[in-house]
This record gives C-alpha cells, structure tokens and sequence, in this order.
C-alpha cells in the first residue's frame, strides 16, 4: 500500500466522494456522475498541491498553510462580493431600495452592520461595473430645481 501523506488528507478533506444521502432518491445514475465529477476536481487539486510542493522556491514551504492563506483569501473575495452587492442593493435599486432587514438576513450581519458593511469605495466599484450613478443621486438630481 502506498504511503499516505499531507496532500493526500487534503484531498479527502476537501472534496470528499459523495455518498447515495447526497443525491436524491439514492440515484446510482446521478451518483456516479456526481462521483466523477468529484474524481476528476480532487485529481486536478492534487496535481496542483504536489507542483506548487515541489517547485516552491521557499524551502519552509507548509502544503496545509498555504491552503489556509488560499482559503482566507477566498473568505476576504466573497467578503468584497458581498458587501458590493449590498451597496448595490442599497443605492441603485429604484424606487425603493431594498430594506436593510432584508439585506440583513441575507448577509447575516445585523442591521446596522448591513448598514455600514459598504462604502464609497463600493459604491464606485457598482458605478464603474454597470455604467449608472446610485439611485439616490439621480432621485436627487431629478428633484433639484437648478437642473432644469
């Protein structure tokens, strides 16, 4: 039997195989092809943890914290992601924008987390994406008398 080592462990903690409670019904169809797919991620992760292993330039290379930094950066994106979409939710959605309770529950942050979880920076961010200013400038410019 071959030796078993961190990378290995990875793998099984990562993407482990599915089992017939992860489909519906117990489908042998649908659970191989789920099986597959899952195969075919963790030998694609394996690869990938044995290069990055074997030509790191930094001889204290650690496989396991470097994965804890990857998966911290990956937290800090769907962090990013998350408050974007908040701001948009906030600022461009006419005529009302949505309820920050609402916004609350989704993000599971409370209310006035929700509230100050965005700031220009995002705003901007929503700005340069879709190509229109926040909803409540335009409301505003709509409603001042000097843009007539």
């Amino acid at each position: 039997m071959a030796k078993r080592d961190m990378i290995d462990d990875l793998v099984d903690i990562l993407y482990p195989l599915p089992g017939p409670e992860d489909v519906p019904d117990g489908d042998e169809d649908i659970l191989d092809a789920a099986r597959d797919a899952v195969i075919e991620e963790r030998e694609k992760y394996e690869q990938n943890l044995r290069m990055a292993e074997e030509h790191s330039e930094d001889p204290q290379f650690d496989v396991l914290l470097s994965e804890i930094y990857a998966a911290r950066r990956e937290m800090r994106a769907a962090e990013a992601r998350m408050r974007t979409l908040v701001a948009y939710g906030r600022e461009f959605i006419k005529p009302h924008p949505y309820q920050l309770k609402d916004l609350a529950a989704a993000t599971g942050m409370s209310i006035s987390g929700t509230r100050s979880s965005y700031s220009f920076e995002e705003i901007a961010a929503v700005v340069r994406r879709i190509g229109r200013q926040p909803a409540r400038l335009m409301i505003a410019l709509d409603e001042d008398p000097s843009t007539d």
